[in-house]
């Protein structure tokens, strides 16, 4: 029996399986690579099609693509990455948008070091904790008091996108091996807040 055969069948029932499943879970936009200003501008572009095609409203359109950029830009800007035999690529990740009836459903996920993952979980917690007062008054304390890291963020998306989405974030951090782990972050955005 020809390998190359036997490659190409699997190959062509891994692509139907992907294709039920993103069917299954309405996904609409699905993403795996470095993430770069031209990628972010051909998402929103996609996006803004088909929300026209469904007559999204405005105010919609914009917390979507407001969360949509951030958490793209969050991968760019704050993404490790794996050693490979071949090269380091950093700004890597998955971005999936998906739409289930009256909620659009954001989900990014990137590599990044195991230390850096109590900071961020512990950060998330607070964000989550806070009602949209609370979360007013800790954007305005970072951007008073907000320390740039050495990939000039100020720790302000996860709280933009709190602010947005009206919703708490879910997120989830799954260990590679000793050294890193893959942050999932999925914001969801409701018609009725």
């Amino acid at each position: 029996m020809d390998d190359n055969k036997t490659d190409i069948k699997d190959f062509l029932a891994f692509a139907y399986s992907f294709y039920k499943t993103v069917k299954e879970y309405k996904i609409n936009l699905v993403y795996e690579g470095e993430i770069t200003h031209q990628i972010i501008k051909a998402f929103t572009s996609l996006t803004e099609t088909n929300m026209e095609i469904d007559e999204e409203s405005t105010s919609i359109q914009k917390k979507v693509f407001h969360v949509m950029v951030e958490s793209l830009q969050n991968i760019s800007k704050h993404a490790d990455c794996l050693p490979t035999e071949n090269q380091r690529k950093e700004g890597k990740g998955v971005f999936m948008l998906g739409k289930n009836g009256d909620t659009y459903c954001i989900t990014s996920g990137n590599v990044i070091s195991s230390t850096k993952v109590p900071e961020i979980k512990n950060q998330l917690i607070k964000i989550n904790s806070l009602d949209k007062d609370g979360l007013k008054t800790l954007y305005k304390q970072q951007i008073r008091e907000g320390r740039l890291t050495q990939k000039g963020g100020a720790g302000l998306g996860f709280i933009d996108i709190a602010k947005k989405t009206g919703n708490k974030l879910d997120f989830s951090f799954l260990s590679i091996d000793d050294e890193f782990s893959f942050f999932v972050l999925t914001s969801t955005i409701s018609k009725n807040i």
